[in-house]
């Protein structure tokens, strides 16, 4: 790839000739002489080989070509300035990246709103977000490549900070067998149908958490086919309350009257890597990770912001 012929200072001193109205109130706002900006407008367009500006009576005007590239070029200089705000960001020990790995079974809802509200802090600050399912949250920690980890189990060696609890019933479609009883249920009455479970994305040590040792047992690989594959039907399973909520209110899926277990209720854990200390921008996404944790899933986002 060549290299541009045009520099950032020629695009910003042409921004400053059309913002500030004219060459002579942009040589007094970048504190130059006219010459010089004159000079510096001529030779971009020299470069480019395209008319940037055209004299209309005594004020110069962008012509088609000037207006297109002076609007892409204001987004280009001002990557270069976050740029460089990072780059600063970093010397005084800010993070270009925390890496956050988070049980699938955690409520989304809780964590876009803490990410929303991390963004005009960030500084430029990227957030990676990886999703396992059980223990695979916990071989991603150990294995150094998260920053932060929101996991339902307790990880040994290392002290969490606890959070809210998820709710998991167990369900079925409305027409299910086990509907059809019109009693309570009993772990008897589970044993025979068909039990949907999630697979563990751990690889090493992967757990059979909610499975009962139903004779049949389908796995899949998220929960959101799970709740597909129950509501059609198939099976029944333990999910989180609050992703199969609506499926729930449709009439798709119905909870199963056990006579206990029918609820669960795992608290979920915040962990930071014990590689290295928390940088600031970990600090703010933890802080902000707790404070959302706690409100209501049905709670107004907060509004969307540009990074400062």
């Amino acid at each position: 790839m060549k290299a541009p012929r045009v520099t950032l200072d020629q695009w910003r001193t042409l921004q400053a000739v059309v913002d500030h109205g004219g060459f002579a109130q942009a040589a007094e706002a970048l504190h130059r002489s006219q010459s010089s900006v004159s000079y510096t407008v001529a030779r971009m367009q020299d470069q480019l080989g395209v008319p940037l500006l055209r004299i209309d009576g005594r004020k110069a005007v962008l012509t088609e070509a000037g207006e297109v590239l002076l609007r892409r070029s204001r987004q280009l200089v001002k990557n270069a300035s976050q740029l460089e705000d990072l780059a600063h960001h970093m010397e005084q020990g800010w993070e270009a990246e925390v890496r956050l790995v988070v049980d699938a079974a955690y409520p989304n809802t809780r964590l876009v709103r803490a990410l929303t509200a991390f963004m005009p802090q960030s500084r430029g600050c990227r957030v990676r977000l990886r999703e396992e399912v059980l223990s695979g949250v916990e071989e991603v920690l150990l294995e150094g490549v998260a920053d932060l980890a929101i996991s339902g189990f307790s990880i040994p060696g290392y002290l969490g900070n606890e959070m809210s609890k998820v709710e998991f019933v167990a369900v079925a479609h409305p027409g299910h067998a086990l509907h059809q009883l019109q009693r309570e249920l009993n772990f008897q009455d589970l044993e025979s149908q068909l039990q949907v479970v999630i697979r563990d994305s751990g690889r090493n040590q992967p757990r059979d958490v909610g499975w009962l040792g139903a004779e049949q047992r389908w796995t899949v690989g998220s929960l959101a086919t799970a709740a597909a594959f129950v509501s059609s039907g198939l099976g029944f399973a333990w999910l989180p309350r609050h992703i199969i909520e609506r499926e729930i209110q449709d009439g798709l899926l119905k909870i199963l009257p056990l006579d206990k277990g029918g609820s669960r209720h795992p608290t979920f854990f915040l962990y930071s890597s014990k590689d290295k200390p928390l940088g600031p921008a970990t600090q703010i996404l933890i802080d902000l990770i707790q404070s959302f944790d706690t409100a209501p899933l049905d709670a107004p986002f907060p509004a969307p912001q540009q990074m400062l």
